[in-house]
């Protein structure tokens, strides 16, 4: 069964996540993957993740995926059990899973029964397409990216940070040019998470 945990902030909605589970946090392993934050000075977003993991009392494996090969990733991520995929930019963060192979090693994870989270960024780049966000991150930091084609864990487009006034315009802007599509867009706030099983979607709230 596929199953993933969709987030735009996921430190606020991990308490869910636990809830999930049918074993302690501290019997599992995760592949925690920070490279998204490369292009930024300030990671204090993706700190935030691992700190409320490490404080759930998950096992936390760090592997950057810039300039690995795809032998060596699945030689990292052969004893995982949770995919967690960091914020930052997501055209980056694409070009470089598709260059290190990660994007190959995820689908068989997923497909064979792990987690898969995703913490903004890292949400984008489970779906569909990742075109929507090039007004929310610089498609200028991924120059050899030659498709937009997200990931396609799931048949649908997600957009992180709706609701929060930092991104309104911008967010308005992406709806008014992706209508043709609304109906596969899946819209998230900063308290959200999107649980799919399978093709079963299900939103709820750090508030639920």
């Amino acid at each position: 069964m596929k199953k993933l945990f969709l987030t735009s902030v996921a430190c606020k909605v991990l308490d869910k996540f636990v809830e999930l589970l049918d074993c302690p946090p501290s019997d599992l392993t995760v592949a925690f993957i920070p490279t998204a934050a490369d292009v930024y000075e300030n990671k204090s977003f993706v700190d935030d993740d691992r700190n409320k993991l490490s404080e759930l009392g998950f096992k936390i494996l760090d592997i950057n995926i810039t300039n690995k090969t795809e032998e060596i990733l699945q030689e990292q991520m052969k004893d995982i059990d949770i995919i967690f995929v960091a914020g930052g930019n997501t055209f980056y963060l694409l070009e470089k899973a598709l260059a290190s192979g990660f994007d190959k090693i995820v689908k068989k994870l997923v497909e064979s029964g792990k987690y898969y989270i995703g913490s903004s960024a890292g949400s984008v780049l489970a779906g569909l397409t990742i075109e929507p966000v090039k007004l929310l991150d610089d498609p200028s930091k991924a120059q050899n990216l030659k498709s937009f084609d997200g990931l396609k864990l799931i048949d649908k487009i997600i957009l992180p940070h709706c609701g929060n006034e930092k991104y309104q315009d911008k967010m308005n802007q992406i709806l008014k040019d992706y209508s043709d599509v609304k109906d596969k867009i899946i819209k998230l706030t900063d308290n959200q998470a999107a649980i799919i099983n399978d093709e079963a979607i299900k939103i709820i709230s750090s508030d639920d």
